[in-house]
């Protein structure tokens, strides 16, 4: 049977995502946004993807994880990619156009309010989007039910330490300057682990989910690098919150502050699960 629609807490957490990268679009190809298609592409080589496979990518952004799925899958192949980002989609329709790869689709679409039946695809993959919902078991539940017999579900999320050393700074300067818009939890603290996301893929109705944690890091050629990092991520909608002025003070404390410590890299970690659903001849 078809899916039901998730109910999600409030309507409001689901505009905000759409502005905050509508917004971030404009940083999301710059080079110190690079882990966004490292991280999609090492999603993509785990479910190890099959010529002529279809597969959906929710959560695809500009196709960091949705583009190498459509290169693996071939032309007889079929990659749909959903986000509610209008402004990320166009760039992702644009770079698989300039890629030649003319078996991706990007949509506008909703991914607790999906239609689509049973057993659909071959795989499905949510690379840092699993979160954006308060409800993260039933949607991991939603995304399994689309699965077919043999095929694989791929849900990546954030490590720990995301975007240190810079990111603790970040949040001791708008708790100074816009302490309004500060918080000390973000909706992916939760599965920062290999056991709760593990036990996030079980309670959604997964069959012996792999789950591996990975280190890695983004490096900075400059101070300036670290702030393109935060208007091409989540960070933009406390950015953009906060007015130019106020940005204005905190980028600049930000930038001093990575200038005088040094840093020259940030954690880009990453946990790594996929579960494949057993086929009709498994014992």
């Amino acid at each position: 049977m078809k899916g039901k629609t998730i109910v999600d807490e409030s309507s409001a957490a689901k505009e905000k995502a759409s502005k905050t990268y509508d917004a971030a679009a404009d940083h999301f190809e710059a080079a110190p946004l690079a882990f966004w298609s490292r991280i999609g592409e090492t999603t993509v080589a785990k479910i190890d993807l099959a010529s002529g496979a279809e597969v959906l990518d929710v959560g695809c952004g500009n196709g960091a994880s949705a583009l190498p799925a459509a290169t693996a899958v071939g032309p007889s192949g079929r990659v749909i990619g959903i986000d509610l980002s209008t402004r990320l989609l166009d760039q992702g329709r644009r770079r698989a156009a300039t890629a030649g790869l003319a078996n991706i689709e990007f949509r506008a679409a909703d991914m607790t309010a999906l239609d689509y039946p049973d057993a659909r695809f071959d795989a499905v993959i949510s690379v840092f989007s699993i979160f954006f919902v308060p409800d993260m078991e039933g949607l991991v539940g939603e995304l399994w039910r689309m699965v077919r017999p043999g095929g694989r579900l791929a849900v990546t999320t954030w490590g720990p330490d995301i975007f240190e050393p810079a990111y603790s700074h970040w949040l001791d300067t708008l708790k100074r300057e816009a302490p309004h818009l500060h918080s000390a939890f973000n909706p992916w603290d939760r599965i920062t682990d290999v056991e709760s996301v593990r036990q996030l893929m079980r309670d959604g109705g997964t069959t012996e989910p792999d789950v591996v944690a990975e280190e890695s890091v983004q490096e900075l050629e400059r101070p300036e690098d670290w702030w393109a990092i935060a208007m091409g991520s989540g960070l933009r909608w406390a950015i953009d919150q906060m007015g130019p002025e106020k940005a204005d003070i905190v980028r600049r404390d930000n930038l001093d502050w990575i200038a005088r410590q040094g840093v020259d890299a940030l954690a880009t970690n990453a946990i790594y699960a996929v579960a494949r659903k057993p086929s009709n001849g498994d014992q």
